[in-house]
């Protein structure tokens, strides 16, 4: 097989050499590569229709929201307002990982405990906002 492909990569760089490929149809743009390569055959059709409609998978949704999440907290430098916006991370970066079907580095009651602490922070923090006024 290694003689087959050997062959195969001699005759593309000659023909290269020749310059056979400079004229052909699209040639300098890039390739339209699928986004979906990775998925089976039988889940694309269907990725494909709710694509066609409007519709993403809820994890391309999760990680766009985790996205902007994350800009957000890098605008942001109140710390009531930074507190919340990292429970909602945290909850997406969770529901994400369930998506996925893969076991969390930590466990789940830890990081639920994590967020109920986040959200009294956030809490404690309004509080104190407000008696400052």
């Amino acid at each position: 097989m290694k003689l087959l492909d050997a062959l195969v990569e001699q005759r593309i760089a000659a023909a290269a050499a020749r310059g056979e490929f400079d004229d052909l149809p699209g040639a300098g743009a890039p390739l339209p590569l699928e986004d979906d390569a990775l998925v089976p055959e039988e889940v694309r059709v269907a990725n494909r229709i709710l694509k066609n409609a409007g519709f993403v998978p809820p994890a391309v949704e999760q990680l766009r929201a985790l996205r902007d999440l994350q800009a957000d907290l890098n605008a942001v430098s109140d710390r009531t307002t930074r507190c919340c916006l990292q429970a909602r991370m945290l909850a997406l970066d969770m529901a994400l990982e369930s998506l996925r079907g893969s076991s969390l580095v930590l466990p789940r009651e830890y990081c639920r405990r994590i967020a109920e602490r986040l959200s009294e922070r956030v809490g404690n923090l309004t509080m104190a906002d407000a008696g400052s006024q």
